[in-house]
């Protein structure tokens, strides 16, 4: 058995059950999850038409690499989405979802024979990262964000040798569970020291359709066409469909960035078995061409956040997000609770599931920067939602002290 599996965690969702275990919410409330992160928007005809209609691909065997109009419909919403240019034949893959391919791009990157190998992770973060990082046989540092500063990682921090022996970092912009964007001048800090200390970024974007702002997030390729670094040098982008088009079970994203890179990514995945089935290609190239349903989908989260935040901000510490589609607030002290116990004590009393937040992080010099606070996915229908932000209200003006 690999010795390296038993540093691994429980998944945070494992750890929630757990901690509901013998309680029993009341019967008389139907069950609310904001607790997971699964779009649960209609995924749009057009796009199970396609994936039914291209099913005689299911006698071929992919190429890991994709079918060129799929590249070349990934390398044409690059063009549309963020005016950059990028080469279909040698700086895009497809990917079965950006979870599989953050995982795997680790295991392409990190060179475990070189003494305390070390891969940096936003904290909060993505469990994967350190998963990732773990089976790689590399060490995770893990970098707070600061609630002063909108959440931004607080990569100053980061002492010089630990610096020295990063050669991978996981971004994640917009974050989970944050929904904080990266400014140009945050990225201009990160490509410095890359090239100072030579190792990969890694950039999960798989939360950038679904914002609150007039203008976009700005994505890791973006700001590094801004910054003169149209050759993308030590940077891969990750992104998905999972969340922009409602199809978490395609399993289909791509990756695009640095040539060199992604084909020592593209050798890993061909022995690896990354190949995408042809019928969900087709459907892809007809999610990746089209926004009308970005646009609408869009609409409803904004549409859900301005009809739960007013509900929340009376008794919550919290605020609307940048983008991606969950709550980070932080639970009232005057509760006397943590955030574990928040967590069972609103299940219990209101039938709602919420995620602590420490679960979604790591303690670093003495302190969990989840602590205190929850992670709400608002995934749900807006009525839903809505009664869920009513019961967790109801339940805090109960419970105050």
């Amino acid at each position: 058995m690999n010795p390296l599996l038993q540093h691994l965690q429980p998944y945070p969702f494992e750890r929630l059950r757990q901690l509901f275990a013998g309680v029993t919410p009341p019967s008389s409330l139907h069950h609310i999850s904001l607790g997971i992160g699964e779009p649960r928007h209609e995924t749009p005809e057009f796009i199970k038409t396609s994936l039914t209609a291209n099913l005689t691909g299911l006698a071929n065997y992919p190429a890991t690499a994709g079918d060129v109009r799929l590249r070349q419909a990934c390398s044409d919403w690059m063009q549309r989405r963020y005016g950059i240019s990028v080469d279909a034949a040698t700086q895009v893959l497809p990917v079965n979802g950006s979870r599989e391919a953050l995982f795997s791009f680790a295991q392409t990157i990190v060179e475990p024979t070189q003494a305390g190998a070390t891969v940096l992770c936003p904290n909060p973060f993505y469990q994967i990262y350190e998963g990732a990082t773990l089976l790689a046989g590399a060490q995770p540092y893990f970098v707070s964000s600061d609630p002063a500063r909108n959440f931004a990682v607080d990569w100053d921090s980061v002492p010089a040798d630990v610096w020295a022996k990063t050669q991978l970092m996981f971004v994640c912009s917009p974050g989970n569970p944050t929904g904080a964007v990266m400014p140009l001048d945050e990225w201009k800090k990160l490509f410095d020291l890359s090239d100072r200390h030579g190792f990969v970024i890694a950039s999960d974007e798989c939360y950038s359709e679904i914002y609150f702002r007039d203008e976009a997030p700005l994505g890791g390729l973006q700001a590094a066409v801004k910054l003169g670094r149209s050759d993308f040098r030590n940077l891969v982008a990750f992104t998905s469909l999972s969340k922009r088009s409602n199809v978490p079970g395609l399993r289909s994203g791509f990756v695009a960035g640095d040539a060199q890179l992604l084909k020592s990514f593209l050798l890993y995945r061909t022995y690896h078995g990354g190949a995408m089935g042809l019928p969900i290609q087709h459907a892809s190239i007809a999610a990746w061409s089209d926004e009308s349903h970005v646009e609408h989908n869009r609409a409803l989260y904004k549409e859900k956040f301005a009809a739960v935040m007013p509900i929340l901000e009376p008794v919550m510490d919290v605020r609307l997000p940048d983008a991606g589609f969950y709550l980070w607030p932080r639970i009232p002290d005057a509760l006397g609770m943590n955030e574990t116990e928040f967590a069972r004590a609103l299940f219990a009393q209101s039938h709602v599931t919420v995620l602590p937040g420490s679960y979604l992080a790591r303690n670093m010099l003495g302190h969990n920067p989840g602590a205190q606070r929850v992670r709400l996915a608002l995934v749900a229908e807006t009525q839903e939602c809505v009664e869920a932000a009513l019961r967790i209200k109801d339940f805090i003006e109960k419970n105050v002290k």
